[in-house]
């Protein structure tokens, strides 16, 4: 399955997870490496803009395009999480949840739902699981935001 992400362009390439390791997200704690994918490019855009700071140029983007196997997949249901999760900042439980997810290595990838957009889902990806070597990066090309969104 086909999974993007937009990111800075000097790190488009970079699939270590440090970035959420360094600074932590919904979905896991400081020190807890993963990736953050989006189902769909206007996800990946959204998510984007949602944390975007008055300091970053929002014409250095890049998006990528990855290949991911969809054979190790975990989801987390909205019926299974806090009323408030999708709430800013998000409730602890949830970095719980991401951390217990990377640390069990069960699956490759974790389908949640997006705090952004209702019914659209975001993919954890577990860098230390086995199949982490089979994500292929299928493009990575710039990606301008309309100026109107900013």
């Amino acid at each position: 399955m086909l999974l993007y992400r937009i990111s800075l362009c000097k790190r488009a390439r970079d699939l270590s997870g440090t970035g959420a390791k360094l600074f932590g997200g919904r979905w896991n704690s400081i020190g807890v490496p993963m990736l953050y994918l989006a189902g769909s490019r206007a996800l990946a855009a959204l998510e984007v803009l949602a944390h975007l700071t008055a300091i970053q140029d929002p014409e250095d983007f890049c998006i990528g395009v990855f290949e991911v196997p969809d054979k190790s997949i975990g989801e987390i249901e909205k019926t299974f999480l806090p009323v408030n999760w999708n709430s800013y900042p998000a409730p602890s439980v949830l970095k719980a949840t991401g951390n217990a997810f990377i640390r069990s290595n069960q699956h490759l990838l974790l389908k949640v739902p997006s705090a952004i957009v209702e019914d659209e889902y975001n993919y954890i990806v577990n860098v230390n699981h086995p199949l982490f070597g089979t994500i292929k990066i299928k493009e990575v090309k710039s990606f301008i935001f309309d100026k109107r969104l900013y």
